[in-house]
């Protein structure tokens, strides 16, 4: 994948504010996790709604509001024109942070939220959070501790083929193949704390979304075990 240079730097995690359904509060519980606001185009609308001064504007700039961009300073916009990419792809490959908590990215048209997840996979250097309604949805890394509680539903749905393993899950996952087109694994549940490994970068995983802080402190550790960015 085409390496870029960042225009957002920073030690701690970032919020990444979309245009798709998010709530005030959503943005609110991601700032309490990631306090750094970057708004990708029509996600300028809720930060500025919400009194939040992004500290970046990055997109194509075909969904944000002429009121919007003149409330943001021209220092901070950067437009990206080219359309071979979506505008959370155009975002999250041009920030440096240790982690990213998006909002506004799931919810609403499907054909954004499957965009999101290629992107997640495509980006597997780039760990990302996306807060969902009821749930939150990252690519699983290397491996990985949840704490997760006996009942929690733990989904995993794989985007290429991918192998691992794991404790803690009420149906193990050694052993099993998993491909989109032949075995999937939704709808697992939670024995406890939950462990897992993974042999490739494809597989994403759905928790319930009260463990979000849990999981950011966990995923933005330096030591967290990190997929390198594809080749190509």
């Amino acid at each position: 994948m085409p390496i870029f240079d960042p225009i957002v730097y920073s030690p701690d995690p970032i919020t990444l504010v979309g245009g798709g359904d998010a709530t005030p509060q959503d943005l609110a519980e991601a700032l309490t996790l990631a306090p750094l606001c970057v708004a990708v185009d029509g996600g300028a609308a809720l930060a500025l709604r919400c009194g939040v001064d992004p500290v970046a504007l990055i997109g194509d700039f075909d969904s944000v509001a002429e009121e919007d961009l003149a409330r943001i300073s021209a220092d901070r916009q950067h437009r990206i024109t080219e359309q071979d990419s979506t505008d959370f792809d155009k975002a999250l490959c041009r920030i440096a942070a240790p982690f990213v908590v998006g909002v506004g990215f799931l919810g609403g048209r499907m054909d954004h939220q499957l965009a999101a997840f290629h992107t997640l996979a495509m980006r597997c250097d780039l760990p990302c959070l996306l807060i969902g309604q009821e749930e939150v949805i990252c690519l699983a890394p290397p491996e990985i501790h949840l704490p997760t509680q006996a009942g929690d539903v733990v989904s995993l749905f794989p985007l290429a083929p991918v192998s691992g393993q794991s404790d803690g899950l009420h149906w193990p996952i050694q052993g099993l193949a998993f491909d989109p087109l032949t075995r999937i694994g939704t709808s697992n549940r939670a024995t406890g704390p939950v462990t897992l490994r993974m042999d490739a970068p494809a597989m994403l995983l759905i928790l319930p979304r009260r463990i979000m802080p849990a999981l950011v402190s966990a995923l933005a550790l330096p030591d967290c075990a990190r997929w390198p960015a594809r080749a190509g």
